[in-house]
């Protein structure tokens, strides 16, 4: 019987918590907080040369017209949505800099 009572806790934890990240990464601090995260991982990977951040970027160098391939498949399978993409990720930049201030940043004067 405890099993099933920890087994049920457990499921629905994680129903929670995904739908919780969902929901976080699709507002404004998700997605600062997540371009943040993604900047750290990458120092880190610089910092101590870590294999698995590098992948993408080796590949690339190894199969450099499997990368245009596959760059121009993307383009043509979502046009639509790298516009828009590109406006949400003005809108950010825009949004952090006149907030530099509440998220704990000194704005240069």
């Amino acid at each position: 019987m405890l099993i099933w009572y920890r087994l049920l806790i457990s499921m629905g934890t994680a129903t929670f918590g995904t739908v919780f990240a969902k929901w976080f990464v699709s507002t404004r601090l998700g997605g600062w907080a997540k371009i943040k995260f993604d900047t750290f991982m990458e120092y880190l990977a610089q910092k101590y040369d870590i294999e698995i951040a590098k992948k993408q970027s080796k590949f690339e160098q190894d199969y450099p017209l499997m990368k245009e391939r596959i760059e121009k498949l993307e383009a043509w399978s979502h046009p639509d949505r790298q516009k828009e993409f590109q406006r949400e990720l003005v809108k950010l930049r825009k949004w952090t800099k006149n907030n530099q201030t509440i998220l704990g940043a000194k704005k240069d004067e």
